[in-house]
């Protein structure tokens, strides 16, 4: 063993450790100055691509996919520093990327429904939405997910391909939206009465379009009432606010015209068994 020893170029071993430590000191020097300028790129791609008019939703899926590909450029230099030839480095991650594409067939379906979101634009930040079995105020789409902020402040994440795949409801798309408000009044009053006072209630709300005017008509005879229909335009950020106060003002309405609004009611005939033989 003392022999051995012996026979070892320690001199040698000495100055590869300072190369190999040298080499890997300059590696994570570059990665670490390379991550920092991808940061950077990818921050003035944003503002850039903000700039020139582009909506949000783009740039920012823009900055997201510039680091990445700027991460994967540091990379490769990093690897090829440390002496892993790129030939070599090329085949390896080929081999990997058929791999991990094989594993990771979701992530990268998310990956291209991201890219078609961003084409296509079914929405922007800040509309409100209906997708996928949720309904909330879209705040980005990354590579892989699509963020929503529900109406109660919780913030939703989607798989970029559960979105794609499922009917997308843009509630923000248009400025304008109907209102659609369905008043039940008793059979024993005239409907005409009804519709005058509840075209009373819309006249003297300021916030409804002139222009498509409302529409009011007897839509339905229920089992319990005579349904109508009452179909007003709305800007369309006023339009909780408005179906709130027109539900309220049609209620007073018809209640101070004496026009009552039914609850479903059922009227039950009991029947009495037959007597008996020989029996009463």
């Amino acid at each position: 063993m003392h022999e051995y020893l012996q026979s070892i170029d320690w001199d040698l071993i000495k100055t590869q450790a300072l190369l190999w430590s040298g080499k890997l000191a300059l590696a994570l020097l570059v990665f670490w100055v390379g991550k920092w300028l991808a940061r950077r790129f990818a921050n003035l791609l944003e503002r850039l691509v903000g700039r020139s008019g582009a909506d949000p939703l783009i740039a920012g899926f823009a900055r997201n996919l510039g680091f990445g590909i700027g991460l994967a450029i540091v990379l490769i230099a990093t690897l090829e520093l440390v002496g892993i030839p790129n030939a070599s480095l090329l085949t390896a991650l080929g081999a990997a990327g058929l791999a991990i594409g094989l594993a990771l067939q979701g992530s990268l379906s998310n990956i291209a429904s991201g890219v078609l979101l961003i084409i296509f634009r079914p929405f922007s930040v800040g509309n409100f939405v209906e997708v996928a079995g949720q309904s909330g105020n879209v705040e980005s789409v990354t590579l892989l997910f699509t963020k929503l902020r529900m109406p109660d402040n919780r913030q939703v994440t989607i798989p970029n391909a559960e979105v794609m795949d499922s009917p997308i409801v843009n509630f923000s798309a248009q400025t304008t939206r109907r209102i659609d408000l369905t008043i039940g009044v008793g059979y024993q009053h005239d409907p005409k009465d009804a519709l005058a006072v509840i075209s009373k209630v819309l006249n003297e709300e300021p916030r409804l379009l002139s222009e498509p005017a409302p529409q009011l008509w007897v839509m339905n005879l229920g089992e319990s009432s005579v349904d109508l229909a009452v179909r007003p335009w709305v800007r369309a950020e006023e339009y909780w606010a408005v179906r709130s106060d027109l539900l309220r003002d049609i209620k007073m309405a018809l209640d101070g015209a004496g026009i009552e609004i039914p609850f479903p009611q059922r009227t039950m005939h009991m029947a009495r068994p037959a007597p008996a033989d020989g029996q009463g």
